[in-house]
């Protein structure tokens, strides 16, 4: 079942989160190991008005409990949902200035996830699609993504969606496809 997240979906849904990120939760934490900014993303993900909040945010959920999630929302909000998060970690890292990886006129998808358990059964590709379906029914006429050139299976993934590569952007020190799909 797909539904709304719910602030305290934060627990369960902080670790999936962290997967998507990858390099980014280790910037995120100063740290080494991504799992140091579970507690990091806890918070934002428990919070109104930031790009990983719940608000953003629909989950997969089985018998199993929450096992996906993807995170989306109005490209030309970045800096509005962003603000929050570079609060926080310039708190630790004050020159912290990510790039802007999305855009006006785009729905943006942050993150999509699958625990690992449960990857391979076709639900990050029922995310995407119910991703797709709200952006549309708010108006949009295409969503967005970056994926990362190091992660050429979550591209296949894409690609089978329907996503197509618009160019490419340098965030946070990764080359990262820029796709699109028309809603």
């Amino acid at each position: 079942m797909i539904r709304p997240a719910a602030s305290e979906d934060a627990p369960a849904l902080a670790p999936l989160i962290i997967l998507a990120l990858g390099h980014i939760a280790c910037i995120f934490a100063q740290s080494d190991d991504p799992n140091d900014a579970i507690p990091l993303m806890e918070q934002f993900i428990g919070t109104k008005g930031n790009q990983y909040s719940y608000e953003n945010t629909l989950v997969y959920e089985d018998e199993n409990g929450v096992i996906g999630s993807i995170v989306g929302y109005d490209g030309a909000r970045l800096h509005e949902l962003r603000a929050p998060v570079l609060k926080v970690l310039r708190e630790s890292d004050p020159n912290f200035s990510p790039g802007d990886e999305t855009e006006a006129g785009e729905f943006y998808i942050d993150c999509v996830n699958v625990d690992p358990a449960h990857q391979g059964k076709g639900i990050g590709k029922k995310l995407l699609h119910a991703c797709c379906e709200l952006a549309a029914s708010n108006h949009f006429s295409r969503v967005g993504l970056i994926v990362d050139h190091v992660n050429p299976d979550a591209r296949k993934i894409y690609e089978k969606v329907g996503f197509q590569v618009a160019g490419e952007k340098d965030f946070l020190g990764h080359t990262y496809d820029h796709m699109t799909i028309a809603v």
